[in-house]
């Protein structure tokens, strides 16, 4: 089958009706957000209203759904005074539903703003897992119903548990895992991808290859052969379908097909969860984007689990054109690609990077709310190994030296 059939036949077993998404799909927002009521919030940038952002307006008006005055979204990497804010509009304006517009920042903060104007307290309340849906049925609440439409190929925030919070003083993100969080409807129309600028298509498509890749790095018994069957279609989209748009940016077919990517990637952490790269790319919120941070490290942290990723190497090598399965011939293929579309491949091509933020992701490895993602690796770690093992990955990372790891 086709790849781009194969990941809607993916995308549309798994999400069903709760999910509107291909090309040209924007006029059908606002009778589906009429379903749920008629007195909408519209969350969207306000600065420049893109062709998005008027369609779905226009969608909403035609339905006969009243949205006011549109609310300006939260700023990149989710900001937590951006969640306030948008959480006491919220409690002030007091929607039947909520329509929020943009990338993966512009959803994380609806979503987190949706339970902070809920359940009330301070955003750190939430930071880990599960306790959103634990305040909500202690105090017998519910979320608004929640329609994010996404405008990036990049975090698939609008199909996901997840809602990742910065810190900007501290330079780090948090984040709230919590099945209450995942939108009520999701729509993605993968034209209105096209006007990406080169840098951030280069950082979904690596957002959508560590989704997949360290969900199925990590993957057990019970879900590997779910995992693998992702991880095989994205990646196989991303690494045929990202070289074309680094030279055509307006390539429909490939913009299509670095949607579903994205996609596959929210299917693929609803599955099973992120680890090594994700929780290191955390630290590196203010020098580098979330995806591009991911596809720097993810190489890295081939090589340190080598011994217990054998099986999925013989699925990933190949994509990649690997000479062979070992590890280190993994890694250095996944790196060749990043060097292909022209993406850095070591922390020290980004701009900014210092040993600072080496200590402050150790830091942040050994934090009981990010402990997820220290258990979620092929060999769960605890925070007495991230000294012995991450710190000499993160340096390896830093000079481009993959001999330089401690493989566990």
């Amino acid at each position: 089958m086709d790849l781009k059939k194969r990941a809607y036949k993916l995308l549309n077993d798994w999400k069903g009706s709760a999910y509107i998404h291909g090309l040209g799909v924007l006029d059908q927002v606002g009778e589906a957000v009429a379903t749920l009521g008629r007195n909408a919030l519209v969350i969207a940038n306000t600065t420049r209203k893109s062709a998005t952002v008027e369609k779905v307006l226009a969608s909403l008006t035609d339905a006969g759904v009243s949205f006011g005055e549109v609310v300006p979204t939260a700023k990149p990497n989710t900001p937590k005074e951006d969640v306030i804010r948008l959480g006491k509009v919220i409690s002030s304006r007091k929607p039947e539903v909520i329509v929020t517009i943009g990338g993966g920042s512009a959803i994380d903060a609806t979503k987190a703003a949706n339970a902070l104007a809920t359940l009330g307290g301070e955003i750190e309340e939430y930071f880990g897992s599960d306790l959103v849906t634990k305040a909500l049925k202690e105090r017998n609440l519910h979320l608004l119903p929640t329609v994010a439409v996404m405008t990036a190929a990049s975090s698939a925030a609008h199909l996901t548990k997840y809602a990742n919070v910065t810190d900007l003083a501290a330079g780090q993100k948090m984040l709230i895992v919590d099945n209450a969080l995942v939108p009520t409807l999701s729509v993605f129309d993968y034209t209105s991808t096209t006007t990406m600028p080169k840098d951030l298509t280069i950082d979904g498509a690596f957002d959508s290859i560590a989704h997949t890749l360290e969900v199925y790095l990590g993957s057990h018994s019970e879900t590997i052969d779910l995992t693998g069957t992702i991880a095989d279609c994205a990646l196989r989209l991303v690494v045929e379908n990202a070289p074309i748009l680094i030279d055509d940016p307006t390539n429909m077919e490939a913009r299509e097909a670095l949607g579903l990517a994205s996609d596959l990637g929210g299917y693929a952490i609803m599955v099973g969860g992120t680890s090594g790269a994700h929780l290191t790319s955390f630290s590196l919120v203010d020098i580098v984007a979330h995806g591009t941070a991911c596809g720097i490290m993810n190489p890295y942290y081939v090589v340190l689990f080598g011994r217990a990723i054998k099986q999925q190497l013989q699925v990933v090598g190949p994509i990649f054109g690997s000479k062979d399965v070992a590890p280190i011939s993994v890694a250095e293929a996944m790196i060749a690609f990043a060097k292909s579309i022209h993406a850095p491949t070591k922390l020290k091509d980004i701009e900014g990077f210092t040993e600072a933020h080496i200590t402050r992701a150790l830091a942040a490895a050994k934090d009981p709310q990010l402990k997820m993602k220290l258990q979620n690796m092929p060999i769960p770690m605890d925070a007495s190994d991230v000294d012995t093992y991450m710190a000499p990955l993160l340096r390896a990372a830093a000079e481009g030296d993959l001999t330089r790891i401690k493989a566990m």
